[in-house]
């Protein structure tokens, strides 16, 4: 090795941050291909008592330089949080499987009790979760509480082998009555489509003990969305639920929306450019109607227009007439490139079901008609239907001259 190539190694590892059980080597850009590159790194590991997470994420490491690394985890048997992210960039995908199961072995052979895995960002594709099977399958893997695999290039054969895995773990763990209980998963952009994501749900539906799950732009249509939906309804903790730009389609929300009525501690949501179709979007109103009991309010535009679609519906039950809702894109987001075409449609006397119409819901419609997203040329037709309906409104004073208020001045921008 280079006497320049040691001193910047020299200068790297003074920049290593050590905390309480953690040894961190994050984002320091190492290249470590040899023997001799990591011996400091070593070193430090050996020489760190008591060692419970170790980061190496943002380096480069080669498969030598793994079965080194990996002789010195030998022996530490504290370990619990592996923070692997990005740390093969430049590397074979045929070295990343080698240099995973060299420390996945080491793991395993120090008894190490993992709580945290996430190896996010290396594209390392099918081969790369073979390289973790052993492991993920382990005693080692029986206490495991986050995965994150986000942005990895598993394909479905990945997912496949890495949902297998998953049931091994937990009929193996279970048959010592301490079943898996994996909180997190979290696996984005990784071209699971249908048959991985069908894989997953099985897996998913015997854990039962999620809590997040993050699986946004991975190919999935209706048939994986419904498998998913399925196993989500057997998560009852679930608190945030990220499938954001998979194509839901209405045979997919309206699955979701079933699951969701199942569980009551959702606290975010995340089906932004999903597709849900008319139908769909309004099976998801109806889910926000009945409650959601802790969902958070936050100004993401997704959130926000199904709110206000929700408070649309109610309205609309009230008042009489039918809105026809005629989206292009997706019905959640309402915005310059979702064009909607409101039409009111007189209804006859006496078929107007009954509802609860409180302000909130209006102050939800205010809200909406005043962010950039809300067509200014829809604002005219919406005040019109709203005056036309003031007597069903007038429990609602209040609320009803707030929304007629932001509709005017909606209306006077556009002049």
């Amino acid at each position: 090795m280079a006497t320049d190539d040691i001193a910047q190694l020299a200068d790297a590892l003074s920049k290593t941050h050590v905390s309480d059980g953690e040894l961190s080597y994050k984002g320091l850009g190492l290249k470590l291909d040899t023997a001799e590159s990591v011996e400091d790194l070593v070193r430090e590991i050996e020489q760190h008592q008591g060692l419970r997470a170790l980061c190496l994420e943002g380096n480069t490491v080669g498969v030598e330089a793994a079965q080194v690394i990996a002789k010195a985890l030998e022996s530490k048997d504290l370990l619990q949080r592996c923070h692997w992210s990005d740390m093969f960039t430049g590397r074979l995908r045929s070295e990343i499987p080698t240099a995973l199961r060299s420390l996945g072995s080491a793991l395993m052979s120090a008894g190490a009790m993992l709580t945290e895995l996430d190896l996010s960002d290396n594209a390392f594709g099918p081969d790369g979760v073979r390289g973790i099977e052993q492991l993920l399958r382990s005693p080692s893997c029986h206490s495991l509480r986050e995965l994150r695999l986000n942005n990895c290039g598993m394909g479905i054969g990945g997912g496949k082998i890495l949902a297998e895995a998953l049931i091994e773990c937990h009929r193996q763990s279970s048959d010592l009555r301490a079943p898996l209980k994996l909180r997190v998963f979290i696996a984005g952009r990784n071209r699971l489509e249908n048959e991985g994501a069908s894989a997953l749900a099985r897996a998913f539906q015997l854990i039962g003990s999620l809590e997040e799950v993050h699986m946004p732009q991975n190919g999935i249509n209706y048939a994986g969305v419904v498998a998913l939906a399925s196993a989500m309804r057997h998560n009852p903790e679930l608190r945030v639920l990220n499938f954001n730009d998979n194509t839901f389609t209405k045979r997919g929300t309206l699955a979701m929306a079933q699951a969701l009525r199942h569980l009551r501690n959702v606290q975010v949501i995340n089906f932004g450019d999903c597709l849900v179709r008319s139908e769909g979007a309004i099976a998801l109103a109806a889910v926000l109607i009945e409650g959601l009991p802790i969902l958070k309010v936050r100004p993401h535009q997704s959130f926000v227009s199904l709110v206000f679609l929700s408070a649309l519906n109610s309205l609309l039950q009230v008042t009489g007439p039918i809105f026809l809702l005629l989206v292009c894109g997706n019905i959640l987001h309402i915005n310059s490139s979702c064009h909607i075409l409101l039409f009111a449609v007189s209804q006859g006397e006496g078929k107007t079901k009954k509802v609860l119409l409180v302000p909130g819901q209006l102050l939800c419609l205010e809200h909406a008609v005043q962010q950039e997203y809300f067509p200014q040329h829809h604002a005219s037709l919406f005040h019109t239907f709203l005056s036309k309906n003031s007597e069903a409104l007038k429990s609602c004073s209040s609320a009803r001259e707030r929304l007629s208020s932001a509709l005017e001045e909606r209306c006077h921008d556009e002049y």
